[in-house]
């Protein structure tokens, strides 16, 4: 198993740079499920915030890529089934890295998540503190 960084995620989404946009593609291509690569945590929320932020990519495109990467045969996401049902909240309207957050805590079996976020008050699992 390879792991992937950031850097070399966004190269083959975004292909913005011949060469290191070929050389990531080739790393993919190279992937299968008996040698898949690795996506870590930290790499996905990252990667969301990249394309977020930089690039300006929607939320809901940003998304649907995220669970695709995360329903592929070729790769390794780690916590795939969270990373997949926080993607699908942030398609909603929802910050990615916020229903991540709350969703682990309640895989964890965390009680609720503490934060004074407002706008992550609102999630499942996750509890203003006042």
């Amino acid at each position: 198993m390879i792991g992937v960084d950031t850097n070399v995620l966004v190269r083959y989404l975004v292909k913005d740079d011949p060469q290191q946009s070929a050389a990531a593609s080739a790393l993919f291509a190279s992937f299968s499920p008996e040698s898949p690569g690795y996506l870590s945590v930290p790499v996905v929320v990252e990667t969301f915030w990249v394309l977020r932020r930089v690039y300006k990519v929607s939320h809901i495109k940003i998304a649907d890529v995220l669970i695709d990467l995360a329903s592929s045969e070729e790769l390794v996401v780690e916590h795939s089934d969270i990373v997949r049902q926080a993607a699908r909240q942030a398609a909603e309207g929802s910050d990615f890295a916020d229903a991540l957050i709350a969703l682990n805590g309640r895989e964890r079996g965390c009680d609720y998540t503490a934060t004074f976020d407002s706008q992550a008050a609102h999630l499942q699992g996750m509890k203003l503190l006042s």
